[in-house]
C-alpha cells in the first residue's frame, strides 16, 4: 500500500432496492451497487465498502470518513413498519392527528378519503395541562393524570412514546416533566418530545413530526448502532456521519436521537449532487430527476441551490396533491417523491387500466427478471422487454436478467387480463410510469409558480437516465444532463455535502414595540444549538451562519421567508426588518400592503461548513458523430415501434463526441437512453449534454 496519506472518503446510500457506494480517493471516483439487505441493511454496506476499497486499491483502515444516507426511515413511514408507539398529548387534543386542518386537497370530493393517522386513537393518551402561546402556564401539570398515563404505557407494552403538548414550542417544561416520569418508570422505552424534535407552531404538523420521530426511532437507532460496530469489526474505524433531510451532515448520535431528520436524507444527497453539477456548468434553472429502484424524486434547483422548506409531506396519496400526505415539520430539501422506480409493480385495476406502484418488488424478491423469486411485472421488466436494458450487462453483469421471466410476468398479470401482448403491456407500463413522473414534475413546478419547459433536467439514479428522454418529451424540456456516476448520484452527493444543521423555532415578535434584546437572546441560543450539531465536522474552517425570519402581516395564516442580514438587533432593526419584509412580500405577491402590523412568527439559524469553490466546466467544441460498435432493438414510444438503436460504451467516448438517437449509452450502474429526437455531446467533465435535434 502507498505510505503517503491519502484523502479517502466514502458515501453510502441505502435505497429500497439497491445500496449505492461511492469512494473518492484524492478526487478519483470508484463506485458500485449492491442489493439492499432488508433483514440487516448494514450487511450490504459492508459488502459494498469492501468492493469499492478493492477497486481503489486502498485498505479499509485508510478510509478517513464515511457519510451515510438512507430511505429506511421514509420507507418505514410509508409502509407503516415502525415501533409500537403511544402518543401523549394535552387533554382535549387527542384527535388533532385525525381532525387535521380545514384544508382539503380535493375540495369538491364529497367522499374524500383522508390518510389515516400514524398513531391509532387507542394508542393516544391525554394529560391535564395547558400552556398558552406565550409560554405561560394556564393549567399546571396534573400529577395523577401523568401517573395514569405512565401506567397505561407500561401495561400497553409500548416500545416508543411521542409527547406533544399544546404550545410546547413556547415552553417545553411540561413535556420534559412527563418524559422524566416515563423514563423513571420505564428506562428502556424510547421517548421523543415535540419541543426538541420540532419546536414550531401549528400543532397538527408538530404532533405528526414527533410521532414520526418516535415511530422510527428504535429501529433506526438499533440499525445505526449495529452499523458503527460492524464497520469497526472489518477495519473501518473512521468517523461515521449522516446526511439529514436539509442537505447537511450530522453525527450518528444526533441522527439516532432525531431520526425524523433522516426521512429525506437519501434524496437530499441527490439534490446536492445535482446542485454541484449545476454550479460547474453555470445552470441557474434546474430540475433534478432521481429515479431509483423504488421511488422517483423531483427537486427544483434555482441559482444552483436546492429549494428548501420548513415542512414537507411523506407519501402523498392523491395525485401528488399537497395535503394528501403525512406532514413533517423539519427543515428539508423540498421535493416531490412518488412510488415510481425500477421495482415498482405494474397491475390492472378495476377499470382495466394499467397502474404502476406504489408497491415495489424492492430487492427481495425483486423484479421477475432478477430470477430471485419475484413473479410480479415491474418497470425494470418493462424496460428489459423494450430494449432499454442489456440482460447480460445489468449492474456490470453482476445480476443476469431473464427476458423470458419478464415476458411471462407481463403476460400473466397484464397481457392476459386486458388482451395485450407482453410487449404492448410493457409499453403501457412504461408510458404509465413516465406519465406519472411527468405529472408529478408539472404539479411541483406549478405549485412553485414556474414553467417546467424553462428548466434543464439533471438526471441520475439507476433508472433515471433510462427514462429521462421520454420524460423530457412529455414535459417539453429540451435539454438534460447525465453526469458521470449518475447511477450512484446520491452517494456522490453525500461527498459534496457540507457539515450543517438548521435550528428552527417558532416565537412571535411584533415589529411594533420590537423586543430586540429578547430576539438577540433567541438567535444566540439557536446559533449555539446549530453549532452543537456540527461539532467535529468544521475542521479549521469558520462556519457559515445563515439566519432567516419567517414573517407575515398580523392576522395572516401563513408566512414568507425573509433573509436576515447581520447577527445582532438594536433599536433601529425593526424598521430595517419591515423594509426587507415589504420587499420580499412584493416579490412574492406583486405588491405590499400598507398600514398593517408586521410580525415575525418563526426563526431559522443554519450553521454549515463553507462549500469549496468549483471550477467551471469549459465549453466543448462539438465533434463528429460517433458510429456505434453494435446495435439492438429499442422500442420508441413516440413512434410506437421498435427501432435499431446504436449501443455505445460511455467509457469509450471522449469530450466533443456526438451520439445521435436512437441510442443507448451504457455504463456499469445505469444506461442513458436517447430517443430519435435527441443527441448527446460529451462534455469536458464527462457529462452527457443531451439536446433536441
Amino acid at each position: 500500500m502507498n505510505s503517503t496519506p491519502r484523502n479517502c472518503r466514502v458515501g453510502v446510500d441505502i435505497g429500497g432496492t439497491f445500496t449505492d457506494i461511492a469512494l473518492d480517493l484524492d478526487g478519483l471516483l470508484h463506485s458500485t451497487k449492491v442489493l439492499t439487505d432488508y433483514t440487516a441493511p448494514e450487511r450490504a454496506i459492508l459488502n459494498g465498502v469492501k468492493v469499492v476499497a478493492e477497486m481503489a486499491g486502498v485498505a479499509l483502515s485508510e478510509i478517513g470518513i464515511l457519510i451515510h444516507g438512507t430511505t429506511l426511515a421514509t420507507n418505514a413511514l410509508i409502509e407503516r413498519r415502525g415501533a409500537k408507539t403511544a402518543f401523549v398529548t394535552t387533554e382535549g387534543f387527542r384527535d388533532v392527528l385525525e381532525m387535521r386542518t380545514e384544508n382539503r386537497f380535493e375540495q369538491y370530493d364529497l367522499n374524500i378519503a383522508l390518510p389515516p393517522a400514524l398513531i391509532a386513537r387507542a394508542d393516544r393518551l391525554v394529560v391535564r395541562e395547558r400552556i398558552d402561546a406565550s409560554g405561560k402556564v394556564l393549567l399546571a401539570l396534573d400529577e395523577p393524570s401523568v401517573a395514569a398515563v405512565v401506567e397505561a404505557i407500561a401495561a400497553g407494552g409500548y416500545e416508543s412514546v411521542a409527547i406533544g403538548f399544546i404550545h410546547a414550542y413556547a415552553n417545553g417544561a411540561h413535556e420534559v416533566a412527563v418524559r422524566d416520569a416515563i423514563l423513571k418508570r420505564l428506562p428502556n422505552v424510547s421517548v421523543s418530545i415535540s419541543s426538541e424534535v420540532s419546536p414550531q407552531m401549528r400543532e397538527f404538523e408538530r404532533f405528526n413530526t414527533v410521532c414520526a420521530n418516535a415511530y422510527v426511532k428504535p429501529a433506526i437507532k438499533s440499525y445505526l448502532d449495529r452499523l458503527v460496530v460492524s464497520l469497526k469489526e472489518i477495519g473501518v474505524a473512521c468517523p461515521v456521519f449522516m446526511i439529514h433531510s436539509g442537505g447537511g451532515i450530522v453525527s450518528v448520535e444526533s441522527a439516532s436521537e432525531f431520526p425524523v431528520r433522516l426521512v429525506e436524507s437519501g434524496p437530499a444527497g441527490g439534490a446536492i449532487f445535482a446542485a454541484d453539477i449545476a454550479r460547474r456548468h453555470g445552470l441557474d434553472t434546474v430540475l433534478s430527476f432521481d429515479m431509483g429502484g423504488t421511488t422517483a424524486k423531483i427537486c427544483l434547483i434555482e441559482n444552483q441551490v436546492p429549494k428548501t422548506a420548513k415542512t414537507f409531506e411523506v407519501a402523498r396519496t392523491y395525485r401528488f396533491r399537497k395535503g394528501s400526505g403525512m406532514p413533517i415539520s423539519i427543515p428539508v430539501v423540498e421535493m416531490v417523491e412518488i412510488g415510481a422506480g425500477g421495482g415498482s409493480i405494474a397491475s390492472v385495476d378495476g377499470m382495466r387500466q394499467i397502474r404502476v406502484g406504489p408497491h415495489s418488488a424492492a430487492s427481495e424478491p425483486g423484479p421477475a427478471c432478477y430470477q430471485r423469486g419475484g413473479k410480479n411485472p415491474t418497470v425494470t421488466d418493462a424496460d428489459l422487454i423494450l430494449g432499454k436494458l442489456d440482460p447480460n450487462n445489468f449492474a456490470g453483469g453482476a445480476i443476469p436478467l431473464s427476458v423470458d421471466a419478464s415476458l411471462r410476468a407481463m403476460s400473466d398479470d397484464i397481457g392476459s387480463v386486458i388482451g395485450l401482448t407482453p410487449e404492448a403491456a410493457a409499453y403501457g407500463t412504461c408510458e404509465m410510469v413516465d406519465e406519472n413522473m411527468a405529472n408529478a414534475g408539472r404539479v411541483h413546478t406549478v405549485e412553485n409558480g414556474k414553467n417546467i419547459s424553462d428548466f434543464t433536467m439533471i438526471t441520475f439514479g439507476g433508472a433515471g437516465p433510462l427514462h429521462a428522454a421520454r420524460l423530457c418529451e412529455k414535459m417539453g424540456i429540451s435539454t438534460f444532463l447525465v453526469p458521470p456516476g449518475a447511477g450512484v448520484g446520491s452517494a456522490i452527493g453525500f461527498l459534496r455535502a457540507p457539515f450543517g444543521y438548521e435550528s428552527v423555532r417558532s416565537a412571535v415578535f411584533g415589529l411594533t414595540g420590537f423586543d430586540f434584546a429578547e430576539a438577540n437572546h433567541l438567535l444566540e441560543a439557536m446559533k449555539a444549538e446549530a453549532l452543537s450539531f456540527v461539532e467535529g465536522g468544521l475542521d479549521k474552517h469558520a462556519p457559515l451562519i445563515e439566519r432567516t425570519l419567517f414573517m407575515r402581516y398580523a392576522g395572516q395564516g401563513w408566512d414568507i421567508p425573509v433573509p436576515l442580514d447581520g447577527d445582532r438587533f438594536d433599536g433601529t432593526s425593526a424598521a430595517k426588518i419591515a423594509a426587507s419584509f415589504q420587499g420580499e412580500y412584493e416579490r412574492f405577491f406583486g405588491r405590499a400592503i400598507e398600514g398593517l402590523d408586521i410580525e415575525i412568527v418563526s426563526w431559522s439559524v443554519k450553521a454549515s461548513s463553507p462549500l469549496p469553490p468549483v471550477e467551471r466546466v469549459a465549453s466543448v467544441v462539438e465533434g463528429a458523430v460517433v458510429a456505434p460498435g453494435k446495435s439492438r432493438r429499442l422500442f420508441e414510444a413516440s413512434q410506437g415501434a421498435y427501432l435499431d438503436a446504436g449501443i455505445h460504451e460511455r467509457g469509450d467516448l471522449k469530450p466533443g463526441d456526438v451520439v445521435k438517437g436512437p441510442a443507448v449509452i451504457v455504463e456499469r450502474e445505469t444506461s442513458a437512453v436517447l430517443t430519435s429526437s435527441f443527441k448527446a455531446i460529451v462534455q469536458n467533465d464527462g457529462c452527457l449534454l443531451v439536446t433536441r435535434l
